[in-house]
């Protein structure tokens, strides 16, 4: 029966895919413009009901088909973007650092520090502000699977049984944090950095890292601290059950950082400044932060990547490239990301004249709707669709969609500031089982179950919605 219902969303799509090929096109639509969208809404729905993998490598060869495009042009923009190769290495980089003790090191810091033993929400607040900081840098999956065997020994010994609602709210907690935490940097997390990628693409400019963050972390803190609000208020959970006497018995990294600790975090720690640096330097370092520019995002990991592999330990190489490219790199998401930013290059093609035909169409609603209430409409389809399909799908669709019609605006709108809004909003994807593999994990645990995720995870999608809209958007306004 599953291979029977595979297979009829597998022929739907194709037909949907092909049919641009085959149908004329409607009144002021290119023969290429109406191919195009025939694959996109074919690709779409094979990543909503199939995969996420080989649609996307169907997508690239489609594009290839279509009139006015051609091969050499697809496989620059998916596989040639700088964007792919900045992925890559970046994985590669933060593969090496959880290799360390690191990651664990910092969360025992905050779990067990005597801020912690004041009380058992000063506990909670630690543990997620732990993930925040780790999470900033790693991707969420890895961070949720990396901290499962964390919260598992503190369930331990603050004596907390599955049931229990203070530890359904610290695995709840769990899964939003690490969404909330990839939103609020583009280091190693894929939906921001395409969103960017996205407005680069369609406008010829770019949104630096130093502007994201300096929109997106606020934001990011902002709806953190509503999730503590809907935890303590809404939620409610009897924090009386946790033994925080009991903290001293988690098993601490006591023994000092080793070398090989030291030489991971010193690299990464070049790394980030050479993507950061630049734009605070620029001013009196010109000429580093131009060079810097020059070289595009990709080059600072692509030289960690080398100095990892070059420097070693105990006669080892601090990343093993080959174990890096196996289990450090998430290839099935890196070639959806492929896919995808093909797919957005012909979407914005002028050849295609997509965005074009979708802006003439909008720009009446757009005159009529007032700026902010686009905004918020535009926050809530991201925020609502990344919650019960792909990131990556979010993403690709909401901007497709979002950018010809905040330019149709003609400044009214910021589209920068919206694309850096979508790509924050595709993250925070923690309510239901198809938003990210973290959600279904956890709510197969035992110590939460799926309804409650789906409950408070869309209580508090909603509430970062309305903090992105009234206070990140405006933000974002200024910034960009």
């Amino acid at each position: 029966m599953k291979d029977k219902n595979r297979a009829i969303k597998v022929i739907i799509a194709l037909i949907v895919f092909f049919s641009g090929f085959v149908l004329p096109p409607p009144g002021g639509m290119t023969q290429g413009g109406i191919q195009v969208l025939g694959i996109f809404l074919g690709t779409l729905i094979l990543w909503l009901t199939v995969a996420i993998d080989w649609p996307s490598v169907l997508c690239m060869g489609g594009l290839a088909l279509v009139t006015g495009l051609d091969m050499k042009g697809i496989l620059g923009s998916s596989f040639g973007n700088s964007t792919f190769a900045f992925l890559m290495f970046t994985f590669l980089c933060t593969y090496a650092l959880s290799e360390t003790p690191f990651i664990r090191r910092c969360a025992m810091a905050f779990v067990t520090s005597k801020w912690a033993k004041k009380g058992p929400w000063y506990l909670a607040i630690l543990f997620f502000i732990s993930i925040l900081f780790v999470g900033s840098f790693i991707s969420p999956t890895v961070l949720f699977i990396i901290y499962l065997p964390i919260i598992e020994e503190m369930y331990h010994v603050l004596q907390l049984k599955k049931g229990d609602s203070a530890a359904s709210m610290l695995m709840i907690g769990l899964v939003i944090c690490c969404g909330i935490s990839s939103g609020m940097t583009p280091i190693a997390h894929v939906f921001p950095l395409m969103a960017l990628g996205f407005f680069q693409e369609a406008t010829k400019e770019a949104i630096t890292y130093t502007q994201y963050m300096a929109y997106a972390i606020p934001t990011g803190l902002l709806s953190f601290i509503g999730s503590l609000l809907v935890f303590r208020y809404i939620m409610k959970p009897d924090m009386k059950a946790l033994h925080i006497k009991d903290l001293d018995q988690l098993k601490l990294e006591k023994d000092p950082m080793g070398g090989q600790e030291k030489k991971v975090l010193g690299i990464f720690a070049i790394v980030v400044a050479l993507w950061v640096l630049p734009d605070l330097t620029k001013s009196i370092l010109p000429s580093f932060a131009g060079k810097m520019k020059e070289l595009g995002t990709a080059f600072p990991p692509l030289l960690g990547v080398v100095l990892l592999s070059i420097v070693s330990d105990n006669g080892k190489p601090l990343l093993k490239f080959t174990d890096g490219m196996k289990q450090g790199v998430p290839w099935a998401a890196l070639i959806m990301a492929s896919g995808t930013l093909a797919l957005g290059s012909a979407l914005s093609n002028p050849e295609i004249g997509l965005t074009d035909q979708l802006g003439k169409m909008i720009a009446p609603m757009a005159e009529t709707m007032a700026p902010l209430a686009m905004v918020f409409v535009l926050t809530l389809w991201a925020a609502i669709q990344t919650n019960l399909s792909s990131n990556m799908v979010t993403v690709t669709v909401v901007t497709a969609i979002a950018i010809p019609i905040t330019l149709a605006t003609k400044g009214s709108v910021n589209t920068a500031a919206v694309c850096a809004i979508i790509g924050t909003m595709a993250s925070f994807s923690f309510a239901f089982p198809p938003a990210m593999p973290c959600v279904a994990i956890a709510g197969a645990s035992g110590w939460t179950t799926a309804k409650s995720l789906a409950i408070y995870g869309s209580i508090i999608a909603f509430v970062a919605v309305v903090i992105a809209t009234f206070i990140g958007y405006p933000l974002a306004n200024i910034l960009m």
